[in-house]
């Protein structure tokens, strides 16, 4: 049984470009690559001709995996208000540490774990804040499994845009 992977419309248009790209450029590149480097001649030692079947190899082992992913897409729709203000995919939350840091606000989009981009404030469905939030709502404190223990958040605003 294969994952649904979950993506914004954003995100699976980012991922059919990158597929796109990789069909139609890159894979014409390697196969100039392998071209000029049959032309050097005694392939079993030709480290350009390895080279470019090495690349050739990884690209296409791109495509089948964003082919896969693709065909398992559930696109997120943002808008989409739940009605008793659970968080779910898509929504974006303000969670505050409950501690010794108590002033400190933090603001995430809850995403798919291929989008997932923390630098960004993007965190993955699959990861241990997301994980605990998901089908909490404002006001709930929830148990995050750290490194160093469990620690606390408190939800303070659930946006679903």
């Amino acid at each position: 049984m294969e994952k649904n992977v979950f993506l914004t419309q954003e995100g699976l248009e980012k991922l059919q470009q990158e597929l796109e790209n990789l069909k139609t450029v890159r894979r014409k590149e390697v196969a100039e690559r392998l071209k000029q480097a049959i032309g050097f001649g005694d392939l079993s030692e030709n480290s350009e001709y390895d080279d470019a079947k090495n690349e050739q190899a990884f690209i296409e082992g791109e495509i089948q995996r964003l082919e896969e992913m693709l065909s398992n897409v559930q696109v997120i729709e943002d808008g989409i208000k739940v009605d008793d203000g659970t968080i779910t995919i898509g929504a974006k939350v303000t969670i505050r540490f409950v501690g010794d840091d108590e002033d400190e606000e933090e603001e995430y989009k809850i995403v798919g774990t291929v989008e997932a981009d923390p630098m960004n404030n993007r965190i993955s469905n699959e990861s241990p804040v997301g994980k605990a939030i998901i089908g909490h709502r404002v006001g709930d404190i929830v148990d995050v499994e750290s490194p160093s223990g469990i620690v606390q958040y408190e939800i303070l605003k659930v946006d679903h845009e």
